[in-house]
């Protein structure tokens, strides 16, 4: 018969009513698809004040745990929810899961995968999104600022500039950058520029003729902020479709359809009522979760 200890462990170790919902249907999403799945779901909705919902470096631990023991050959389906983050930690996640399933990672998007999760989306070789669904613009920002929109401003004050009456109106506004930021703005978005470009090439369209045409038709409508106007912008299934992304209905099977937000309802239902603030976790019950000040990790 077990002590006192040992039944704490043993209920520490199964988790919450919640994590319990969740596995289950995760773990019957599983048996649909025969893919391998990992949830990366963020709860910036339902914890906005609170800071570490951003794409980081420290999730790293968390993809390291949850792809322990998983079979690579199966692929990977990868939910994302998420408002996006740091590109660098972006990247490095990319490059990560590409050097374990390679290019046979599949997108799924139930609800919001925004900024460097779109980013992520298109180093898929599918993107699954619903009418529900949105991806967002993948301009970076630098210091909370559309980088896009520092150099549009910094161009025109320059132009405006000509003009010797306009001087004392922009000198304000120039004197308050910083004596890098231009270069640090045009270095950004050439850099996220070139890491989608490299993914959407080597993955989504790997076998198009047309890659490069596509490409530059789908970046251009991601990343100029001219066009998309805001970072904030939601941008639809259909339009997605529209652009030349390689998005396929949740609508068409209704099977996985329902699979797919049964999963997404208990995620989002975790979030609002626990304390958890992210969660990273695959099909077989691996979870890496984060609450303010501390991770916790379960088998």
């Amino acid at each position: 018969m077990p002590n006192w200890k040992e039944l704490l462990d043993e209920l520490k170790e199964s988790g919450s009513v919640f994590d319990l919902i969740r596995r289950k249907y995760l773990k019957r999403l599983h048996e649909v698809t025969k893919r391998n799945i990992i949830i990366y779901y963020s709860g910036w909705l339902q914890k906005p004040t609170l800071k570490g919902h951003e794409v980081n470096d420290a999730d790293k631990n968390g993809f390291m745990s949850v792809i322990h023991k998983l079979d690579p050959t199966l692929g990977l389906d990868l939910f994302l929810h998420t408002p996006g983050g740091d590109t660098a930690a972006t990247e490095s996640l990319v490059e990560y899961l590409r050097s374990i399933f390679g290019t046979n990672i599949r997108a799924v998007v139930p609800q919001l995968a925004l900024s460097a999760g779109t980013m992520m989306a298109c180093a898929a070789e599918e993107i699954l999104m619903g009418d529900h669904s949105s991806l967002g613009p993948i301009d970076p920002q630098i210091y909370g600022m559309p980088a896009h929109g520092v150099v549009e401003e910094f161009n025109r004050a320059l132009k405006e500039c000509k003009d010797p009456q306009k001087i004392p109106v922009w000198q304000p506004v120039i004197a308050k950058y910083h004596p890098t930021l231009i270069g640090e703005c045009e270095k950004a978005i050439t850099w996220s520029n070139k890491m989608v470009s490299k993914w959407l090439e080597s993955g989504m369209f790997r076998k198009d003729d047309k890659a490069k045409e596509k490409i530059d038709a789908i970046m251009k409508e991601l990343a100029d902020h001219a066009i998309t106007k805001s970072h904030g912008r939601h941008l639809s299934k259909s339009h997605c479709q529209r652009i030349g992304l390689n998005v396929k209905a949740l609508e068409e099977d209704e099977g996985l359809q329902d699979a797919v937000l049964s999963v997404h309802h208990t995620c989002i239902h975790t979030l609002s009522s626990t304390p958890a603030l992210k969660i990273i976790e695959n099909h077989i019950g691996t979870a890496f979760i984060q609450q303010p000040r501390e991770m916790v990790v379960q088998q």
